[in-house]
């Protein structure tokens, strides 16, 4: 009998990645099929349906789910789900695809089938309407808000089979895990209490602060970092994946820590993603999700402790993993190590504020980082990815300039 957390909504995972020879099958069924286009996002939501992650979901949402979702952060039949997960089409696609019929699911960037769909129903939303609800603006600046009014004009909502986990686990094999795999290794160790950290920036000293916070009160810690698609600028998976091993080795006790991917593509939609990320953190059978500042924030959208308070906010009883809010940590020079506005007395002229944004930003322009800032071992192998980043740069530019002055003879 597992010690640890239910699925969300469910007694049982409910994966919908098909395997041998049912999903040979279905291969050759699909091709067959009218074909649908998906964007990366519907991608990355489809193998999260597909690999468990996003249990109790049988596939993408219907009008009655999205509504719901979006004004109650309820589906229809009344399970807590925040965000809505949905497919869309352009209306010339929508038109030709009967209600009731299958189709094929194509990736648009890489012309993969990823999987199948029985379309029950087709049906038009209000984009403003699910951008001021989910993101709280219809800036279109904000990279959720463009994703959504870039979307086709009709939904196409039904159950999916899923074929294909795209490149995820070649790529990241030994970081990309679903959530049965992550399940038996909790199982394992013997843990019963797990905490997750969410993770799309290198860990500086504050993530490990929060990390080592964690692991005092939890059996142990689950450094979950997402390797789907992020916005530009952000720090690439692999490059994040080196820093966090280089940490975890030599700065945390071991067997006390955990390390895993998943592909889920950022919305970055602050407090609402919050609640998503401790949605399917559940399903990989955690019991806490570590809620620090500005929590899948970008820019200025929200407030630095929202993410915290909408779990305030939900009915309870509508997540079994329970948030562990953590206040705004820094390097206090006074205290002579890391602390948090609740732990440390001293003024802002003694602490050293830790974000990813400033690293990210210092680095690219070739600056330095105090060593309070974070591990050597992480630094190093920032400056190394900055670097060669920047002398690919060069090297692009140069060529081009050789490339115009062909032209111009």
């Amino acid at each position: 009998m597992s010690h640890l957390v239910s699925p969300h909504g469910s007694p049982v995972l409910k994966p919908l990645l098909l395997h041998g020879q049912e999903r040979e099958e279905e291969i050759q069924r699909a091709r067959t099929l009218p074909q649908v286009t998906i964007t990366s996002r519907e991608t990355s939501d489809l193998i999260m349906l597909g690999i468990g992650a996003f249990t109790p979901l049988e596939g993408f949402m219907n009008r009655a789910d999205w509504q719901g979702v979006c004004d109650e952060m309820r589906l229809a039949n009344g399970i807590f789900w925040p965000i809505p997960i949905t497919l869309s089409a352009p209306v010339e696609v929508a038109a030709g695809i009967r209600e009731g019929s299958d189709v094929a699911l194509i990736d648009e960037e890489t012309n993969e089938l990823m999987g199948t769909m029985t379309v029950r129903e087709k049906y038009r939303i209000d984009k403003a309407h699910e951008c001021r609800q989910v993101f709280r603006t219809v800036d279109p600046k904000h990279p959720g808000v463009q994703k959504v009014m870039e979307q086709g004009e009709w939904n196409l909502a039904g159950p999916v089979k899923v074929l294909s986990e795209s490149y995820y686990p070649q790529d990241f094999a030994g970081v990309y895990q679903r959530p049965d795999e992550s399940r038996r290794i909790f199982e394992e160790k013997g843990w019963r209490t797990v905490a997750a950290l969410q993770l799309r920036n290198p860990m500086h000293r504050s993530h490990e602060y929060l990390a080592k916070i964690a692991i005092e009160v939890c059996d142990g810690l689950y450094i979950h970092q997402l390797v789907g698609k992020l916005k530009a600028g952000d720090i690439p998976a692999e490059v994040r994946i080196k820093c966090i091993d280089a940490l975890v080795k030599n700065y945390f006790v071991k067997d006390t820590v955990v390390c895993g991917g998943y592909p889920l593509e950022m919305r970055y939609a602050g407090p609402r993603e919050a609640l998503l990320h401790a949605v399917f953190r559940q399903n990989y059978g955690c019991s806490h999700l570590i809620v620090g500042r500005d929590h899948a924030g970008v820019g200025n959208y929200y407030g630095p402790f929202d993410a915290q308070k909408i779990f305030h906010e939900i009915p309870e009883g509508s997540l079994e993993l329970k948030p562990l809010p953590i206040d705004w940590t820094f390097h206090c020079y006074r205290c002579g190590g890391m602390a948090s506005a609740r732990t440390c007395p001293h003024g802002k002229e003694d602490r050293l504020i830790l974000s990813g944004t400033l690293l990210r930003k210092t680095l690219s322009e070739g600056g330095d980082l105090p060593a309070e800032f974070s591990r050597p071992e992480v630094l190093a192998i920032l400056r190394d990815y900055y670097q060669n980043l920047e002398e690919k740069v060069e090297v692009s530019l140069h060529n081009a300039a050789l490339g115009e002055g062909v032209k111009g003879r």
